[in-house]
C-alpha cells in the first residue's frame, strides 16, 4: 500500500485561532518571505499532474497520483483557489495586504471544512470581500455568505463553514441606533467612528456607519459588542446620545448622492486625478497622502506616483469619497478622467 504524504504547505496550518483578527496584531509573527513561499507551494501543489515529486517505489509499483493521496478535494482545490489569489498578486491587479487576508480566510475556510464548523471573520472591506469570495469558490465542500446587515453594505463579515454546518446565514451583525439632538451641533462619519472607537473597539468589530442627519446614525456592529455598546457610549462630539440595539429591518438606508464630471489630465498618478476631483493643489493632497489620509480602494496610499485605474475609488479623509470611471486617451497622449464624487 503506497505511504500518504503529507503535501500541505508550510504555514498553512500554524494559525493559534478560528476567528480573523484583522488589526496590528495581524502578521507580528510572520516571517519576511513567508507569504512568497506559501504561494510558491501553491502555485507547484495547482498543477499536480504536471509537477510529480519523485516517491521510491518497488518496480512496476506505481504510487498513487498526487491529486488522490491528499487528505480530500478540499486541500487541492485550496492549492487552487491559492494560486490563483498568487497570481493576481503577480500581475499588481491586488494589494498585498488584501492578499494576505485572502490568505489567511482560505486557511480558515479550510479548517472550518475539515472540522464540519463554522467561522466568522471580522468586517472586511470591499476589495478583500471581492477577492476572497471569488477564492472560496473554487473551494471543494465550502459554503461562504458575506453580511453586513442590509444589502446595500460595503463593509461586512464573511461566514464559511461546511455545507452540512451552514443549513442558513449566522447571525453576525447587530445594529444599533445612536440618538440625540444634532441639529446645532452637526456630527460627521467620523465623529461616529471616533466615539465608537474612542470606547476601546477595534475598527475590525464596526460595520457601515449611516448617517440620519439631525437624528443621529445607525451603525452595524459585532453583535459582542451590543451590550458593551449601550451601556458606554454616552457621547459623540459634544452631543449627549443615547445607544440603543435595533433590528436589522428597521434600518433606514438611502443611496448615496453622487455628482458626476470629467477631468484632463496629463498623468493617471493619484495626485494629479484626485487633486482634480476633490479640487484642491496637489502640493495639498500630497501632504495629506504623508500623514495617512488618503486610501486607494481602501488601502492606504502614501507615495503620489501611484496610478489609478476604472473602477478604482481614492478615499480622502473629511472629504469624501472619488470613484474613477470611464477613462479615454486622447491623440495628443491625454486622458479624459470620468469621475464620480460620493456626496
Amino acid at each position: 500500500m503506497p505511504q500518504r504524504h503529507n503535501i500541505i504547505p508550510p504555514g498553512w496550518a500554524t494559525a493559534k485561532h478560528d476567528t480573523l483578527s484583522h488589526g496590528k496584531e495581524r502578521g507580528k509573527n510572520r516571517r519576511p518571505g513567508q507569504l512568497a513561499e506559501r504561494m510558491s507551494a501553491a502555485v507547484a501543489l495547482a498543477r499536480p499532474l504536471r509537477r510529480l515529486p519523485h516517491f521510491p517505489c518497488p518496480r512496476r509499483a506505481l504510487p498513487t497520483p498526487l491529486h488522490f493521496i491528499a487528505r480530500g478535494r478540499c486541500d487541492v482545490a485550496l492549492s487552487v483557489a491559492t494560486a490563483a489569489v498568487g497570481d493576481s498578486s503577480a500581475k499588481g491587479s491586488v494589494h498585498r495586504d488584501v492578499i494576505e487576508e485572502v490568505m489567511d480566510i482560505l486557511d480558515m475556510a479550510q479548517r472550518a471544512s475539515k472540522r464540519r464548523d463554522v467561522f466568522h471573520t471580522c468586517f472586511l472591506t470591499p476589495p478583500i470581500i471581492k477577492e476572497a469570495m471569488l477564492a472560496i469558490e473554487k473551494l471543494a465542500d465550502i459554503k461562504a455568505v458575506a453580511q453586513g446587515g442590509y444589502p446595500q453594505a460595503e463593509r461586512c463579515r464573511i461566514s464559511v463553514g461546511h455545507p452540512d454546518s451552514m443549513r442558513s446565514n449566522p447571525d453576525v451583525v447587530a445594529a444599533l441606533s445612536i440618538s440625540g439632538n444634532f441639529r446645532l451641533e452637526p456630527c460627521s462619519h467620523g465623529d461616529f467612528l471616533g466615539a465608537i472607537l474612542g470606547a476601546g473597539i477595534t475598527r475590525e468589530k464596526v460595520g457601515d456607519i449611516l448617517l440620519q442627519g439631525e437624528k443621529g446614525a445607525q451603525v452595524l456592529v459585532d453583535p459582542e459588542l451590543v451590550d458593551y455598546l449601550t451601556s458606554t457610549l454616552e457621547k459623540v462630539g459634544k452631543v449627549g446620545i443615547s445607544c440603543t440595539q435595533i433590528p436589522l429591518l428597521a434600518i433606514e438606508y438611502e443611496p448615496p448622492r453622487t455628482k458626476s464630471f470629467k477631468t484632463i489630465e496629463s498623468s493617471l498618478r493619484v495626485d494629479a486625478v484626485a487633486s482634480a476631483g476633490f479640487k484642491i493643489s496637489r502640493t495639498k493632497l500630497g501632504s495629506m497622502m504623508s500623514s495617512g489620509d488618503v486610501r486607494v480602494n481602501w488601502s492606504l496610499v502614501t507615495k503620489s506616483g501611484a496610478t489609478l485605474k476604472a473602477g478604482d475609488v481614492v478615499s480622502v479623509s473629511g472629504m469624501g469619497r472619488l470613484k474613477i470611471g470611464e477613462i479615454v486617451t486622447t491623440k495628443r497622449g491625454k486622458y479624459v478622467v470620468q469621475l464620480i464624487q460620493y456626496l
